[in-house]
């Protein structure tokens, strides 16, 4: 039974890597399908963002002499590849899955609306944002806190490589705690990693709870949609 009506899912582009060191790994993106496939059965409306991590970071490219913009508009392109990748993977096992992009690139996908992406929502599809906010500087995370605010998410699941937040990055800090649950506050004050300052901040000043969880494991996602604590819950 899930605990919650709508969600909005933000999924690492790295993490779509898999075993490879570069790109897509189809056995990693089939394993997301089923998932999320599977939780859409349950009447859960699913609105997802995904990273381009695996392809292009805009940031990390700026850094190696990228003109920010460009680089920037660069990894909205690639989370555009990851969503198409994704919706046809879904499409391929029978859901009914739709892409909308913050820049107009039709007839790669249709153009975001609020009023667009709530009628597909509403008509149990699947429905992927990609090219994150459409605007340079901003990361796909801000980009989820934006559409999950404008979709009146019940909350934000932040799949990663690791089951939670920690005092530290548990890959690098072996005596890491995880925190069960956190508030907004908490996070900024502590300076922790979860996401961005922008992206945190809309989340708490928009009242968008968020769940951080760990996506790699199959079947974590619809323990965390059934209410499990398994990942961490961020509150006011």
């Amino acid at each position: 039974m899930a605990k919650f009506k709508r969600i909005l899912l933000k999924l690492s582009g790295e993490s779509l890597m898999g075993e490879k060191g570069y790109g897509i790994d189809e056995k990693r993106l089939g394993e997301y399908a089923d998932q999320i496939k599977e939780i859409a059965a349950m009447g859960v409306q699913l609105g997802i963002v995904i990273g381009g991590g695996n392809i292009f970071r805009g940031l990390t490219g700026s850094k190696k002499g990228f003109d920010r913009v460009k680089g920037d508009q660069m990894g909205m392109l690639a989370t555009t590849i990851n969503a198409l990748a994704l919706c046809s993977a879904l499409n391929a096992i029978g859901a009914k899955c739709k892409v909308l992009t913050a820049i107009r690139m039709e007839p790669i996908g249709e153009f975001y609306t609020k009023d667009k992406a709530l009628d597909l929502l509403s008509q149990g599809y699947i429905t992927i944002f990609a090219a994150g906010t459409g605007c340079p500087y901003f990361t796909t995370d801000t980009g989820s806190s934006l559409r999950g605010i404008e979709i009146e998410a019940d909350a934000m699941f932040k799949g990663t490589r690791v089951d939670g937040i920690y005092t530290a990055d548990p890959e690098k800090d072996p005596t890491a705690t995880k925190y069960d649950d956190i508030s907004y506050d908490e996070i900024l004050n502590k300076n922790l990693k979860v996401m961005d300052l922008a992206a945190t901040v809309m989340c708490r000043d928009n009242n968008l709870p968020i769940v951080v969880f760990n996506m790699d494991k199959v079947g974590n996602l619809k323990k965390v949609v059934a209410g499990e604590n398994i990942g961490t819950y961020v509150h006011p």
